[in-house]
């Protein structure tokens, strides 16, 4: 009888052979998991979107040389104005309101309840050729606006002109960067204004002009007269 003997390579293979088929068969017996499905959220679960108040202010006066502004801003205090100077097309500019004009310009929504309110702040005098304003107010759900020329309302009144005064510092500086850059002459009157301005306290918040200043205080762009002039200037803002 002969035996056959086999290679230890053949012996190796078999193994190898067997032990895949046995692999194959043990993974087949096993029922196949699923991805676990994500989780249904329901409506009543997911977080209410934060809401958002838009507010919106308005002048209107044709013959004055800045004829028409609009400035909006959400809760944050961002937004833009909307101006017409000198000519007929409209010039938007980005505006942020610091937090301590916001806080001011808030507490006097506040105070009013606009949009619990039906007041007409308009009083019986009537001053309409020094400019028309409009104040608006949109929560999402409601929205309301008042228009008057004069109130006796000072609150009314007091957030016309700090809306007023915010627009103006836009203004001011739009004027100021196109001087600089095209009619560095007119730079000196502009600071001129500005300056007078601070002294009747008809700024929305000088502290956000102070880096603008400190750059024109050594401009060589504009004239002597007015780089001496953004320097006393930054020094009264900084007393």
């Amino acid at each position: 009888m002969k035996i056959v003997r086999k290679s230890p390579v053949r012996l190796i293979f078999i193994f190898v052979l067997c032990f895949a088929v046995y692999g194959q068969e043990k993974r087949n017996d096993r029922p196949q998991t699923q991805p676990t499905p994500a989780p249904r959220v329901s409506p009543d679960t997911q977080p209410a979107a934060s809401d958002v108040v838009h507010y919106t202010f308005e002048f209107n006066q044709p013959n004055f040389v800045v004829s028409h502004i609009v400035l909006q801003h959400d809760s944050s205090g961002r937004g833009t104005v909307t101006f017409i100077q000198r000519t007929e097309t409209p010039i938007e500019e980005p505006i942020q309101l610091s937090p301590a004009a916001m806080g001011r310009i808030v507490g006097l929504w506040r105070d009013l309840h606009f949009l619990d309110s039906d007041e007409n702040y308009q009083s019986a005098k009537n001053f309409a050729h020094l400019g028309v304003y409009k104040v608006g107010m949109d929560d999402g759900k409601r929205k309301r606006t008042a228009e008057y020329n004069w109130s006796d309302n000072k609150t009314a009144w007091a957030l016309v002109n700090e809306y007023r005064r915010a627009a103006d510092q836009t203004i001011w500086v739009f004027d100021m960067k196109l001087a600089r850059d095209m009619q560095p002459l007119n730079a000196p009157s502009l600071l001129n204004e500005l300056e007078s301005r601070l002294t009747r306290n008809d700024l929305s918040d000088p502290q956000q002009l102070v880096p603008f200043l400190t750059e024109l205080k050594t401009d060589e762009h504009i004239p002597l007269i007015a780089r001496n002039q953004a320097d006393r200037i930054l020094k009264k803002i900084g007393k």
